[in-house]
């Protein structure tokens, strides 16, 4: 449907500003109601204006002036106007062509202003945009790939720590290497959108609450973080609990193996569970911490079982 405009405006801006600028309106696809146009002799200033041009109007254009704003008659259109937009939602568009004073009741209405008469061509696609109602605003484009690659967070940290967190304890868990440099799980900084300072503030942050312990050296150049990780307890324990599937249940087997079956070593556990080598230390590194047994780790990796405490029994039933 063609939205219909009334344009208000004094009679002394016709020429210099007020016809152009309703015929441009006219067209881009709007009905611009101009009393040049729709009034001939005879007809009623009231019932035209009034009850044919304001009534059924889906916006109004108030062209402020010089010379409109001293006439009683676009005070009284300024008022019909006002009291349509109250009861039917009229929008009501000021259209400055002069340094002049607004009316008071337009003053908390956004208004275009025209600096020049003969070149209205921006503000004529903002006044088309308001009464079409299309937002100048971009579309919403795609996060970025950090926060694609968290799909959700671990509880009580940032994208940035999630994602900094995990890939340092899936590297370690994978690899069983302990010591992470940031360099080797960081190679995708610009995928990513990410800097080194952003990663070396989470690092710094992670290390301060206890995720990771953080050893810095000097030098190695501008591309190197100038630190090793070392995931803790604590942190693999957060990162296991939110990303490994069945996490709790397989700290269940495990304590069950070792009470029922008396399996008291990590390689025997990594064969009957047939998680990593990494992940079933960590385990056994959480039992430890709990009083739950006592282990002795040997030279090559082997970690023995030498004590079962009564509370690990107690876990299970």
């Amino acid at each position: 449907m063609t939205p219909k405009v009334f344009i208000s405006h004094a009679s002394e801006d016709k020429e210099r500003f007020v016809t152009a600028f309703a015929t441009r309106l006219r067209e881009n696809g709007v009905d611009a109601w101009l009393d040049r146009w729709e009034m001939l002799p005879g007809d009623s200033l009231v019932d035209k204006i009034f009850e044919e041009g304001l009534k059924n109007a889906h916006a109004v254009v108030i062209v402020l002036s010089k010379n409109s704003v001293s006439k009683p008659w676009v005070s009284e259109e300024l008022n019909a106007s006002m009291v349509s937009r109250i009861s039917k939602g009229t929008k009501i568009i000021p259209v400055v062509i002069d340094s002049c004073e607004v009316p008071e009741a337009l003053k908390s209405t956004l208004w275009e202003r025209v600096d020049e008469l003969a070149d209205f061509e921006k503000p004529l696609k903002r006044v088309l945009a308001a009464v079409f109602d299309v937002r100048e605003k971009p579309p919403v484009g795609n996060p970025p790939d950090f926060i694609q690659k968290t799909v959700r967070t671990i509880e009580g940290l940032s994208n940035v720590d999630t994602l900094v967190l995990s890939r340092a304890a899936a590297y370690d868990l994978e690899r069983n290497s302990h010591i992470v440099e940031p360099e080797n799980i960081f190679t995708d900084l610009d995928e990513l959108g990410l800097t080194l300072e952003q990663i070396l503030e989470s690092i710094e942050i992670l290390g301060s609450d206890g995720y990771f312990d953080v050893i810095h050296y000097m030098g190695g150049g501008s591309e190197r973080f100038g630190c090793y990780i070392q995931v803790t307890d604590y942190g693999h324990e957060k990162y296991c609990s939110s990303e490994i599937k069945d996490y709790d249940l397989l700290k269940e087997r495990c304590a069950a193996l070792i009470v029922n079956e008396n399996i008291l070593d990590n390689q025997s556990l990594v064969e009957k569970t047939g998680a990593s080598l990494r992940l079933i230390e960590h385990i056994l590194d959480v039992f430890e911490s709990n009083g739950l047994i006592k282990a002795t780790k040997h030279l090559g990796g082997k970690i023995s079982i030498h004590h079962v405490h009564s509370k690990l029994r107690r876990v299970l039933s």
